[in-house]
Formats: C-alpha cells, sequence, structure tokens
C-alpha cells in the first residue's frame, strides 16, 4: 500500500509539473527547422506560422533552414533535438517517403517524431503542352499507349509525391512514359512550357498561373475535390481515372517524448492561426488546403501515406542513392 502511494504522489508530482511547463511555455526562442532552402512551399509556411507564433507569445519563433538530402539532413538534426518543445521540425511529403526512397535514413518518422498538425495540403496536377493532342485524361492514356517510347513527362524532383503520382499513374495503366527529373517544380514547369517534355507532373502551386494564362493545359487535379483556384480542372476521379489521389502536405512535428501540453499546445496556436481570413487565404493563394488536424488524425494519416508510396516506390524500382 506504501508503494501504490508513493507512486500515485509521484504521478501526481510529474503531471503537475508538466502542466506548470506548459503554462510557462515559451520562456525562450523556438526554433522551427525547415530541412529545405529559403522560398519553397515548406518555407514560405513555416514562417506564416513562426510570425503569429511570435506575435501571440511574445517570444520569438524562428525558421532555421537546414536543406540537404532531400530534408534528411535537417530532419536527422531535429530528431537529435531536445523534446523540450524548443525544436520544432516542418515536413513535407518526403518526411514519411525518404525512408522507403533511400538506402539508408538517419531517423524514423514514426518512431523518433511526435505529430503535431498537418498544417495545409496542396493538390498535385497532370498537365501537358497546348500541342498534345490529348484533351483529356483518358485521352492521353490512348495517346501514350499508341506512341510507346514517344512521350515524356518532367517531374520535380526524385522521390517527391509529383514523381510517384506519375509513377503510380504508370503502373496502373501499363504506360511507356519517360520520366525527366528536374531540381525544382519551376525547372520542370518550364520544360513543359517550353514543349521540351509534353506532360508535366507537379504541385498545384507551381502550375496554376500557367494553367490560367493558356502555356500549359490542366488535364486534372489529383485530389478528391476539385481545386478552387482551377474550378475548370476536373479531378483524376472525374476524367475517369480513379484511385490516382495524391498531394504535398507541410506538417510540423516534434521529437519523440515532447510533453502531451506542448504538443496540444502547438495545434490549437495553429488551427487558429489557420482560421484566421489573412492566413486562411493567403494558403489558398499558394494552391494550399488550410488544414490543421489533431495530432492523432495526422499520426494517422503519415502512416497511410508512409504506406501507400513505399508500396509505389518499390513497384517502380525506384531508388536514391
Amino acid at each position: 500500500m506504501t508503494t501504490l502511494i508513493r507512486g500515485l504522489v509521484l504521478l501526481v508530482a510529474l503531471l503537475c509539473a508538466d502542466a506548470g511547463f506548459a503554462q510557462t511555455y515559451p520562456s525562450k526562442p523556438v526554433k522551427m527547422i525547415v530541412p529545405f532552402a529559403p522560398a519553397g512551399p515548406t518555407d514560405v509556411i513555416a514562417r506564416l506560422v513562426a510570425q503569429k507564433l511570435s506575435e501571440t507569445w511574445g517570444q520569438q519563433v524562428y525558421v532555421e533552414n537546414l536543406p540537404g538530402a532531400g530534408g534528411n539532413t535537417g530532419t536527422a538534426n531535429a530528431a537529435r533535438g531536445p523534446a523540450d518543445g524548443y525544436t520544432i521540425l516542418v515536413v513535407s511529403t518526403g518526411f514519411i517517403i525518404n525512408p522507403s526512397l533511400y538506402a539508408r535514413v538517419p531517423y524514423d518518422p514514426m518512431k523518433d517524431f511526435t505529430p503535431i498538425t498537418l498544417v495545409a495540403a496542396s493538390p498535385n496536377v497532370l498537365s501537358a503542352h497546348p500541342s498534345v493532342p490529348a484533351k483529356t485524361v483518358q485521352e492521353l492514356i490512348a495517346l501514350v499507349k499508341a506512341n510507346p517510347s514517344k512521350y515524356s513527362y518532367a517531374q520535380p524532383a526524385l522521390g517527391s509525391t509529383p514523381h510517384l503520382a506519375a509513377e503510380l499513374f504508370k503502373l496502373k495503366y501499363g504506360l511507356d512514359l519517360a520520366m525527366v527529373p528536374f531540381t525544382s517544380a519551376g525547372l520542370a514547369m518550364n520544360s513543359t512550357i517550353g514543349g521540351h517534355t509534353p506532360i508535366a507532373f507537379t504541385a498545384l502551386p507551381p502550375a496554376m498561373n500557367h494553367i490560367r494564362e493558356g502555356k500549359v493545359r490542366g488535364l486534372a487535379v489529383l485530389s478528391a475535390k476539385r481545386a478552387p483556384e482551377l474550378p475548370d480542372v476536373p479531378t483524376m476521379a472525374e476524367a475517369g481515372v480513379p484511385d490516382q489521389e495524391s498531394d504535398t502536405i507541410t506538417g510540423i512535428v516534434a521529437p519523440a517524448a515532447t510533453p502531451k501540453e506542448i504538443v496540444e499546445r502547438w495545434q490549437r496556436e495553429v488551427a487558429k492561426i489557420v482560421a484566421t481570413p489573412e492566413i486562411n487565404q493567403r494558403l489558398m493563394s499558394l494552391g494550399f488546403v488550410p488544414i490543421a488536424n489533431t495530432p492523432a488524425a495526422f499520426g494517422e494519416r503519415l502512416k497511410v501515406e508512409m504506406a501507400k508510396w513505399g508500396d509505389v516506390v518499390r513497384a517502380a524500382n525506384i531508388k536514391v542513392e
């Protein structure tokens, strides 16, 4: 009985300590690691959140860019960080794709981190140069099948969701479609606009204005619903090509064992930020759908995405050294 009482006292003391920590948090600057170079969508969203949190908390929340190895460098750095709420990681879909893509990855997305929230997601989009005869996805499938080895597609980065979405499309319909990799979505789009790679799979933001201006033809968005920014472009399902949904996510995680109270506070604050008209419209203008879901919902999404894209990587035999 004495042992039980001592255990209960210790548990209460720990809970009180955690609650006290949460009430005083943050008491010093908070670092948000972005494992990519500045100016990309992950970085832009991180800075929007950091600025608003700094204003709300009265403590500096700053972004530190640590690019390299497809995001692995910065992610590994965050995994080694203290689980005290002062090291936070902003992730994209590569966070859960890289373990399947690379021979060795210096982190485990499920064991080394605790999810906070999926801030926003941007659907991928399939577009083509106006000279391509196909006006629909079904016509594109027929065109590529009738002309094996003739057509190629541009994609922004090896192992990105646009790349894997294209490979999933090829696998499902048995298409002989050559892949041309680029180091950014902008370069991929420029190649398609110039007619060098007649087809492109990219995230929505870099393609959106080019589709609006008619420089490329938007064949389908790879989301469950049409993108508000491109209401005339059908979804893949509407185009008669089901089970092809894919998007590019931007989420926030923390090192494993970060106090639950801190994780929940981050989620609540980010949800408030995303719900403001200013940030909501800003995300929409960037081609992102605001989400800000719960830690549990984000964690489940990560597991589903990790399994889905891992299967595609293995089926398409995609490897990055």
